[in-house]
């Protein structure tokens, strides 16, 4: 007994490609075929898939929306692109994205990496966080804090209240 599949016959699979036929402990089934493969062998290229058009798909990126078009038959890129141009669909304007307002800083906000400045309430980029880092302008936010006092008396039923702060922008005073 050389320790091999004679103690385990049930254990692995023979790669069903035609000239392979290895065995293999860890086998892949296509999801086109439904036939067995091994490592080398999986993908629906290295084994001639005849059903790989089944699961295989992919997309073209239009450079000005940044809208992503599925590929349908064999057209080509240039071809779907001028189609897609053509359908209306197509609107540059979506394409901008919010900017980080530090002068030449292209970073674009997203969420994982916008800060919103505590003194003037400016959404900046992680780098410029800092008030030192961007045009930090308390005076804008004293103002926007003002009028947010304002607001909340009138709503709480226009209270006078010059004796007291007014409210943090999270607060509401009534």
């Amino acid at each position: 007994m050389d320790g091999g599949t004679e103690a385990f016959p049930e254990l692995g699979k023979h790669c069903q490609e035609s000239y392979c036929n290895q065995l293999d402990f860890l086998p892949f089934k296509c999801d086109g075929c439904r036939k067995v493969f091994c490592l080398d062998h999986r993908s629906y290229k290295s084994h001639d898939c005849p059903k790989s058009e089944h699961k295989n798909r992919t997309v073209v990126l239009c450079n000005l929306c940044s809208m992503s078009i599925e590929r349908e038959g064999e057209d080509e890129e240039k071809v779907i692109l001028e189609r897609h141009a053509m359908s209306g669909d197509c609107d540059p304007s979506k394409k901008q994205k919010p900017k980080c307002p530090v002068k030449r800083c292209k970073e674009v906000l997203t969420f994982s990496n916008t800060n919103t400045c505590k003194v003037c309430l400016q959404k900046v980029c992680l780098k410029h966080r800092f008030p030192t880092d961007h045009s930090c302008n308390p005076k804008a936010s004293s103002k926007f804090l003002i009028a947010l006092a304002a607001r909340s008396r009138k709503e709480c039923g226009g209270a006078n209240r010059l004796s007291s702060p007014p409210p943090p922008p999270s607060v509401k005073a009534c």
